[in-house]
């Protein structure tokens, strides 16, 4: 036996130009559906949806822009803005306490009349490197196609009716998406923390494009019937193979059981998770997933985090009393509803602080 791996699901079926028939839409909806119940993350083949060159360039242009003097680049400093916007430094982002170990320039979606005095509504700010706006501008359209096309995928696999989807598509329709351009130098082996410490990303979806490095994107699975596959197997691939208690956890976790697993880069996809949004939507069902980096090589990470509407109120859907799963949960005790953009500033706020919610 072997650690679990991440299944890989293909969206082709769900593409505007597909002839799949109803029954491969469905079968991609329910491979879905058990990947957000049982890990959280997945593979998404995206090969017919984007090609390899508008992924290679945004490499490039990313290398190029980290590649110049420090002095250029605090230029674009997040103080300048809404302390959201913009460039923070290596170690300046922090996770539990401990400073991360790389540097990222961060894009939102861009706002009516901007006021860098109003949280999250100041204006991105671009690097002066030849066609990297046009390109991640291009990019942030082509990932908000994506995850309408995941979200409506994802709502068949949930049994949801079309009215039901419509409702649940007004919601994400204008998404508040953010987008991180993220480099890594290699990590230090003595170095007390992460290039990324241990978080649960708190929106919708996040599809991260990566770059080749290998054994750096870590995925803490807590399923027991996952755990029992990994029983007894480290082989140099996770932590607590056993499923003990993770010491290296955040201190807010406890002392969970459960098992590291690497998420390597698989060529023509990105790795997709769910974040906390779908937890309220689901009721618990969905859960999102701790996960981390430890980032040896010297290379990029091209998170995209495609998340409700700014003023989009989140509750839990309807469809969920008709989901076979969802009975064992305490239904009695549904999830609290918060509206979005004030669940955001919330967390947002303890980004370079001692906090740790947190993009990555």
């Amino acid at each position: 036996m072997s650690l679990p791996s991440l299944p890989i699901i293909s969206i082709a079926p769900y593409l505007p130009t597909s002839t799949a028939s109803e029954k491969q839409k469905l079968e991609t909806s329910r491979a879905l559906h058990e990947a957000c119940r049982d890990y959280g993350f997945f593979y998404l083949d995206i090969s017919s949806f984007a090609d390899k060159s508008e992924t290679d360039e945004l490499t490039d242009l990313a290398r190029e822009f980290f590649a110049l003097p420090q002095d250029v680049k605090d230029r674009l400093s997040l103080r300048n803005q809404d302390n959201a916007r913009g460039y923070a430094r290596l170690n300046e982002n922090v996770t539990q306490g401990k400073a991360d170990a790389h540097e990222g320039l961060d894009l939102y979606r861009p706002v009516p009349n901007p006021d860098k005095n109003i949280p999250l509504h100041g204006e991105n700010q671009w690097p002066d490197v030849p066609h990297f706006r046009e390109r991640y501008e291009r990019w942030t359209e082509r990932m908000q196609e994506l995850g309408l096309l995941v979200m409506e995928a994802m709502s068949v696999g949930l049994g949801m009716t079309r009215e039901e989807w419509k409702q649940l598509r007004s919601q994400v329709d204008h998404s508040f998406w953010v987008m991180r351009v993220i480099g890594y130098p290699p990590l230090p082996t003595k170095h007390d923390g992460f290039s990324c410490g241990a978080h649960r990303d708190y929106g919708c979806l996040t599809f991260l494009y990566a770059d080749p490095t290998k054994s750096a994107l870590q995925v803490f699975l807590q399923n027991p019937s996952l755990l029992s596959k990994a029983n007894g197997h480290t082989n140099g691939h996770a932590n607590g193979a056993n499923g003990t208690s993770q010491p290296d956890l955040p201190t807010k976790e406890g002392a969970e059981k459960g098992v590291w697993i690497y998420a390597d880069p698989i060529p023509g996809c990105v790795v997709c998770n769910i974040g906390e949004m779908w937890e309220i939507w689901t009721n618990g069902l969905y859960k999102s997933t701790l996960h981390r980096v430890l980032h040896k090589g010297s290379n990029y990470r091209i998170p995209f985090f495609f998340e409700p509407n700014f003023d989009a109120l989140v509750e839990p859907l309807a469809a969920m009393s008709r989901v076979p799963e969802a009975k064992t949960l305490e239904t009695d005790k549904p999830r609290k509803s918060v509206v979005y953009g004030d669940f955001l500033l919330q967390k947002v706020g303890s980004n370079f602080s001692e906090g740790g919610g947190k993009y990555s």
